[in-house]
């Protein structure tokens, strides 16, 4: 059993609110984006969150939460401080409170809701989607569970733990924030350069949904095959092996259904797909499939409704070398290093509209490729990039102590691999704790088609056992590219040698047999305009700056006409330009922070990736 913070005896809660409690109102912020402003507490992310498990019956408890934001070493309140809007996180304006989070800090959330009255004799599950970092749950006074991880959903049965009437739950969140070596990304106390403001405390929707008293389906795995036809799919149960539970599956395609197939419960079916229409960036083709778990009477336990594409990623050999391959065939790919980061929202967008603007307008620029950068994203993200037809390359997000007063008072970066160093050696409680979110990661967005590559380090942060961990993801997901290290130390493991340059004249990576020729970074010029910076007084990052957007256009072609020169000559598979947005102090993005405006005209940009297509 994992140890947490907390005792499992719950503290005793006051329930008395503080009479002058501030009702929310998005905190006075350097930028602000459009959509931040027709943020309310009532329209906060309502929508269905998990959409590869999509239940009818399920309520929202995104909105105002009471919080207190204090010490550990004080007792729990009997009071709380104001509301807070869940689900940004403390740090950021739209949360309505805008505090910093030290590592001595300690946050509790309340709120009470009253469960539908159809809900009488199901099973309600408590659904956290993400927490940053360490959270203790408290139902009606009672003790339900705790989780460690920012970037993995997690749940609690919560049914033995409620009464008549009003529910109370009570959550606690304790975040090292860059103290710790737990997986954060560019999270950093204190923000400097290219790290940014840390995120702590819930940070994507929280909710419940009724289920079974009897069993339900907790997790489907989804392997379409292209070679073969079919598609290989595997429905769990939260409950242990019983042969009286049987699972119906019926795939459909544009409403039409297309296959069915009846399964025991935690066992594996094979469907044939007829004529599949295969998903790709040029036809990102979804198919249907519902999914229900019946008991030997027939009677029906649980249903789900998911989707699937139908696709292949792979490597492939031309003239001698490794090429990345989609649906057997060459493709080259070419996207931005996309942070996900927001000016008022921090890691959380300000609504659904403003995270697909992101998805949308890449796609529109001429890319068929995102590399999620050390962040991992809610799941309506990865459902819209599958509809939209982008390739994802996703990041784990790397972990590695600041001392904040190292040489010259800038933050110094412990666990950090250079160049040609050698994989550090982590203790084993903190490396467990990587590898089981690193696996999260993995399992949670598995069945998505537009991810096509893990990438489970970058760059030396917090770099170990690089040779064990590739092979650990390959293990675990064989369908996919991984990348075992992109940038730096690179070590002979993996699909791909990825080498990052910022340099002006683009450096032309290697073309290893085995592997793959990759450039995860390039790019990375700055451009700042005023107006539309997240701090005019600060040193705003770029590898080369500009103060025109004709130098920009101009640059940036320089740069892009090498990537096509290595596509045509060199053996390069990919590229990777730096980056979606501007990002607090990094001014590189082809759109500002605020997304007010797009550096290079999205026409022109496309005209200009066109190249790659000839």
């Amino acid at each position: 059993m994992r140890r947490h913070f907390f005792a499992i005896g719950y503290f005793l809660f006051g329930t008395v609110m503080a009479g002058n409690a501030q009702q929310w109102r998005m905190q006075p912020n350097s930028l602000v984006t459009d959509w931040a402003k027709k943020v309310t507490p009532g329209n906060a992310w309502q929508q269905y969150p998990r959409p590869q498990l999509k239940r009818d019956a399920w309520m929202n408890l995104n909105g105002l939460w009471d919080y207190t934001l204090t010490t550990k070493n004080k007792p729990a309140p009997s009071a709380y401080q104001g509301k807070i809007l869940v689900p940004f996180c403390v740090e950021s304006a739209l949360s309505g409170v805008k505090k910093p989070f030290l590592p001595e800090n300690r946050l509790y959330y309340r709120k009470e809701f009253t469960l539908p009255a159809n809900w009488n004799g199901k099973s309600i599950l408590l659904n956290f989607d993400a927490v940053d970092w360490e959270a203790a749950v408290w139902v009606n006074g009672v003790h339900v569970g705790a989780h460690k991880g920012a970037y993995d959903r997690f749940s609690f049965d919560i049914t033995p733990y409620l009464k008549s009437g009003k529910q109370e739950v009570v959550v606690a969140v304790d975040d090292p924030s860059s103290t710790g070596t737990q997986a954060r990304g560019k999270q950093q106390l204190p923000q400097q350069g290219i790290w940014y403001t840390p995120v702590s405390g819930i940070w994507q929707t929280v909710w419940l949904e009724a289920v079974s008293r009897d069993a339900w389906i907790s997790e489907l795995r989804i392997v379409p095959d292209i070679d073969k036809g079919t598609v290989k799919i595997i429905p769990i149960s939260n409950r242990p092996l019983r042969p009286s539970y049987k699972v119906n599956i019926s795939v459909s395609k544009g409403g039409s259904k297309v296959a069915a197939a009846d399964v025991v419960v935690n066992r594996e079916v094979e469907v044939p797909i007829e004529n599949a229409r295969l998903w790709s960036p040029d036809d990102p083709f979804l198919y249907d499939l519902q999914v229900s778990l019946t008991d030997k009477d027939g009677s029906v336990l649980d249903k789900v409704d998911s989707y699937f594409g139908m696709r292949k990623i792979s490597l492939g050999t031309v003239n001698g070398l490794k090429y990345t391959f989609l649906n057997n065939k060459p493709i080259f790919q070419y996207g931005t290093l996309d942070q996900g980061w927001w000016p008022d929202g921090l890691h959380t967008p300000p609504s659904e509209e403003a995270m697909v603007f992101d998805i949308i307008k890449t796609k529109e620029m001429g890319f068929n490729m995102i590399r999620k950068h050390i962040k991992v994203e809610p799941d309506l993200w990865y459902y819209h990039c599958d509809k939209a037809g982008i390739l994802v390359w996703q990041d784990m997000p790397s972990g590695m102590a600041v001392e904040p007063t190292g040489e010259n008072g800038k933050p110094f970066h412990l666990q950090h691999v250079p160049n040609k160093g050698a994989d550090l050696h982590r203790d084993a409680e903190s490396a467990a704790q990587f590898e089981w979110e690193l696996r999260r990661m993995i399992d949670q967005h598995y069945n998505s088609p537009s991810v096509v590559t893990w990438v489970p380090l970058n760059e030396g942060w917090g770099q170990y056992a690089t040779v064990r961990l590739a092979n650990t993801v390959k293990s675990l997901d064989s369908t996919r590219l991984v990348n075992a290290v992109s940038g730096w130390a690179l070590r002979p493991v993996g699909d791909l040698h990825d080498i990052h340059t910022y340099q002006t004249t683009v450096v032309v990576p290697p073309q290893p047999v085995e592997r793959a020729s990759v450039i995860g970074e390039f790019g990375g010029i700055g451009y700042p305009i005023q107006g539309h910076l997240w701090d005019p007084k600060m040193r705003n990052w770029g590898y080369q700056t500009y103060q025109s957007a004709e130098e920009l256009l101009k640059n940036y072609k320089h740069k892009f006409d090498q990537i096509v020169e290595m596509k045509k000559n060199k053996g390069l598979s990919a590229a990777v330009y730096t980056q979606t947005t501007d990002v607090e102090g990094e001014v590189n993005g082809l759109m500002t922070y605020d997304r007010k405006i797009i550096k290079i005209p999205v026409e022109e940009l496309k005209k200009i990736h066109a190249a790659l297509n000839e």
